[in-house]
């Protein structure tokens, strides 16, 4: 074993050691827009900016963005909800709280009609943001006449979207910038791939699904909520699937904070209710998407053609040849096992049983709405062979186990062989 991956070996150990549980009860109960999961509206953030060592500047960025905010999935995801609490009221079957809870999902939907899966206006702003906060913070990158600039996104409208505000705000700054955007099956091999093997392991053949019921039957207790809201029992007998009915008012609670609305539905659950349903979304993206060990490492390969889609850029631009900033736009199951495959501090963890997963790891840490993962380039004319590079997490500096004395920056040469190994 060479003396570079002996010293990632050890820097690695002690680096998954200091990785301490990513959240309790109590930290969820003090910010209930948390048990959103991946519905997590991005959080107001000052992006990190450590200042790189004397005589270095950036020159290139390479990028993954999730797609912002937007409203759930599926027109039926409210249809469904809405129709239930109408036919309810017409049977005189809600109680006073079933009844507010009937206007304020009529106001949801009023927004959302006909906009099931659509970014909503808070995600435009969110990648302008972004983009606009990149732009002051490496200015060199981006100023100057004939900056070119490559932008990717898969196929989906919301992402496709995202990447238009994202681009409009850094012609915003320098219209002079020459960037190129497109959405094409061409790039879908790397913006949004899963092997055969993974997408098999969550399949409805795998054992996974059952183990997935069985977490959920002890997790969701739907009585008191179903009490709460229809006065009726024999309405409920009828026509309320009790757990069906918590499920479908948790995804409307978890999306509401995307809304320009911002009604809220938390009120109607216990902060212990909102954090056992959240447990089980957040169990169903670890173990589909991330590091389970279960999964035997599968879903980390759907991340490695982005990985060298990542070097390849980046050694381009080294050369002089590429862009000055790469720019892609996919969704929360690209981000997930990419931040895993790169080792991101807080994104890797490896608990095996369904109740210790958010002990170490979280969805609305590893992906919010347009969650985002930003490598930045720098060079020295004086040391054109020492390449310095540094990871953001959305826009947070982040750390990899890979030894460096300048965090957070860290020499090209050995992150380059780190990954590259990790590709091999």
């Amino acid at each position: 074993m060479n003396n570079l991956r002996t010293i990632i070996i050890s820097v690695a150990a002690i680096w998954a050691g200091s990785v301490n549980a990513q959240t309790t009860f109590e930290e969820i109960s003090a910010d209930l827009n948390k048990t959103g999961g991946v519905y997590y509206a991005y959080p107001a953030v000052t992006a990190d900016n450590t200042p790189a060592p004397k005589g270095y500047k950036p020159f290139y960025i390479s990028h993954y963005g999730r797609h912002g905010s937007r409203y759930l999935i599926s027109d039926n995801d409210y249809i469904r909800v809405v129709d239930l609490f109408h036919k309810a009221s017409a049977a005189n079957a809600l109680t006073p709280l079933g009844m507010d809870v009937m206007h304020r999902v009529d106001t949801v939907w009023d927004e959302a009609y006909r906009r099931g899966g659509d970014l909503s206006p808070l995600g435009a702003r969110q990648h302008r943001d972004i983009a606009r906060r990149m732009y002051n913070n490496y200015p060199e990158v981006f100023k100057g006449e004939g900056k070119k600039v490559s932008a990717r996104s898969t196929l989906v409208p919301r992402c496709i979207i995202s990447m238009g505000n994202f681009c409009q705000s850094l012609k915003e700054n320098n219209p002079n910038l020459d960037i190129t955007l497109e959405s094409s099956e061409r790039y879908m091999p790397y913006l949004c791939y899963s092997t055969p093997e993974s997408d098999a392991f969550n399949g409805r053949d795998g054992w996974l699904r059952e183990v997935h019921r069985k977490f959920e039957q002890k997790q969701i207790k739907p009585r008191r909520l179903v009490e709460s809201i229809f006065s009726d029992p024999d309405f409920v007998e009828k026509y309320v699937k009790p757990d069906d009915f918590m499920w479908w008012m948790y995804w409307l609670a978890a999306d509401a904070q995307n809304t320009e609305n911002k009604i809220s539905f938390h009120d109607i659950f216990t902060p212990r209710e909102l954090f056992d349903i959240w447990q089980c979304f957040n169990a169903d993206f670890y173990s589909r998407h991330s590091n389970y060990p279960g999964a035997e490492g599968k879903h980390l390969n759907n991340a490695k053609p982005l990985l060298r889609n990542f070097l390849k850029g980046a050694e381009n631009a080294i050369a002089g040849e590429g862009e000055a900033a790469t720019l892609r736009f996919g969704h929360d199951g690209n981000v997930v096992p990419f931040t895993a495959l790169l080792h991101f501090e807080n994104c890797y963890g490896e608990a095996s049983n369904h109740e210790d997963f958010y002990k170490s790891w979280c969805d609305w840490f590893v992906s919010p709405m347009a969650a985002n993962i930003q490598m930045i380039l720098f060079k020295n004319d004086k040391k054109p062979d020492d390449i310095l590079v540094k990871f953001l997490h959305n826009e947070k500096e982040t750390k990899i186990p890979v030894q460096t004395d300048i965090w957070p920056y860290y020499h090209w040469k050995d992150v380059k062989a780190y990954y590259e190994d990790i590709l091999r």
